[in-house]
């Protein structure tokens, strides 16, 4: 399993910025779109870069309709319109018949958690305010989160995900967050996008943390 973040409000040099989160999750049999950013052509720049055909993607999955995380939608079913595509169940239905509209492949409404493609999961919408699903990934050496921008909060997003094991990381926007205590026993914090207190993250978990930027790619 690959993972590699696509968008991001950091890049390294020879890609491009942007306030939003995307990454691509790769296994064998798979390739997961998380979340588009909020420029689609940042986005396929980007992947082109870094030698990815957005055609080759079978999967998209978003997390939350913030415009941040799916202004790029458009731009990618225009280049792809035969990915299966996840999005919480109270998305609106504007934007639900905009993406059944440019895919052929259907859109799945998630609700409770449940399994994507093989080793790949959903914690299933959760919070009250702000609906968001996170990613589950299974590298068959423990669990690790990828999150759009944790709105829920991490301690409902980890307890969702322990329900397919243990939980060895996370990467992806982690907002105010001040739950420090529940990074604890990863091994890996890739904190990214509105993650806003990195510094005490990293103060904390000097070993586990890293700051994630687009162009960083990390084998699970």
């Amino acid at each position: 399993m690959k993972l590699t973040v696509i968008y991001d409000n950091k890049a390294k040099d020879g890609l491009e910025s942007g306030w939003g989160f995307a990454c691509i999750v790769e296994t064998s049999k798979n390739k997961v779109l998380f979340d588009t950013g909020w420029d689609g052509h940042v986005l396929l720049k980007n992947m082109e870069k870094l030698s990815i055909d957005p055609e080759s993607i079978d999967t998209l999955v978003l997390s939350h309709q913030h415009w941040d995380h799916i202004g790029g939608v458009t731009t990618f079913l225009n280049r792809n319109q035969y990915a299966d595509i996840y999005v919480p169940q109270t998305f609106s239905a504007n934007l639900k018949k905009e993406m059944i509209s440019r895919g052929k492949r259907g859109l799945h409404e998630i609700n409770g958690p449940q399994n994507i493609c093989k080793g790949i999961y959903t914690t299933g919408e959760l919070g009250d305010s702000i609906k968001e699903q996170s990613l589950v990934v299974d590298s068959g050496k423990g669990l690790y989160i990828i999150t759009g921008c944790a709105h829920p909060g991490l301690g409902p997003i980890i307890k969702a995900a322990t329900a397919y094991g243990t939980v060895s990381g996370i990467f992806g926007g982690l907002h105010g967050s001040q739950e420090y205590g529940l990074f604890g026993n990863m091994h890996i914090i890739g904190a990214g996008h509105c993650t806003a207190h990195m510094k005490r993250i990293r103060e904390l978990y000097p070993e586990s943390f890293v700051e994630i930027f687009a162009g960083y790619i990390k084998e699970l």
